[in-house]
């Protein structure tokens, strides 16, 4: 078996998404002292690699625990679409479809290249990476929930177009270029979308975080900030793992994003029997 590490490590330097803090790494007690070494965090659940649970963006849905590990280990595909994206692309189904055959109920990751401006990596440009990356609209959304998609990732800050969430209003002079690129107000140019609340059954008009509010209620959730070595297996098909804490009330949490390769016989559900 071979398994791909497609993780983010987390370190003092690791960044919050915009407008979340960062993490606070300390000692408390050390060997020399107290003949025993241990730390303490303190951290949003929204840094490093991290898988985003349905209550994060639907109210009165499911926490992490409430994820069952065949949801998180399923078949899958990997697939690269960093030559048809640059700054503020927006991801479409064809894109994805035009690289790899998805069926239903895959987990799908997507590389768009991003990772490359992440914390650390040699072309760190953290603006581009959290508010200038490709992202969904409601098109991609209502795509997904048509896959039955059990969930998905991407390697950048978000799965939404970041001036399609709260950034167009953190990032005021960002938005203002982004409005002069497109020649038009970032409202119009993203519009808005309805959807009907699934346990009241209001209807709601909403104009931003279309891959959270549309698809997080259906159970359609994603990881943000994958990275490691994805690179090394794109474009390919492989049972692929997230592994968050089974954490009860918890509505993200960081999390080991792993493939899993030539696996011989083993069915998902033997290998998840086996992890």
């Amino acid at each position: 078996m071979k398994i791909v590490d497609l993780s983010h490590p987390i370190n003092l330097h690791t960044p919050g998404w915009v407008g979340y803090p960062g993490s606070k790494f300390y000692y408390t007690q050390t060997l020399q002292t107290n003949r025993v070494v241990s730390q303490r965090i303190e951290s949003s659940l929204h840094v490093g690699t991290h898988l985003d649970g349905p209550m994060h963006m639907a109210d009165g849905a499911g926490d992490m625990a409430s994820l069952p590990i065949t949801k998180l280990v399923n078949e899958g595909v990997i697939v690269d679409i960093s030559d048809e994206v640059s700054d503020w692309s927006i991801i479409t189904p064809e894109m994805i479809t035009s690289k790899m055959e998805v069926k239903k109920g895959d987990i799908l990751i997507l590389h768009t290249g991003y990772h490359r401006y992440y914390e650390g990596k040699p072309e760190q440009d953290l603006t581009r990476y959290f508010c200038m990356h490709p992202g969904g609209t409601h098109v991609l959304a209502e795509w997904m929930l048509d896959m039955e998609i059990s969930w998905w990732g991407v390697d950048a800050g978000s799965g939404d177009h970041p001036l399609n969430t709260t950034i167009r209003h953190m990032r005021p002079d960002l938005t203002k270029r982004f409005e002069e690129q497109v020649g038009m107000p970032v409202k119009e140019y993203f519009g808005e979308y309805t959807y009907t609340h699934h346990k009241s059954g209001r209807v709601i008009t909403e104009d931003l975080f279309p891959m959270h509010y549309l698809a997080f209620p259906e159970g359609c959730i994603h990881a943000e900030n994958v990275g490691g070595d994805i690179e090394k297996v794109l474009n390919q098909r492989c049972i692929i793992g997230a592994f968050p804490w089974k954490f009860e009330g918890g509505e993200a949490c960081p999390c080991r994003i792993v493939a899993f390769f030539d696996v011989g016989d083993l069915t998902v559900e033997e290998l998840t029997e086996a992890l």
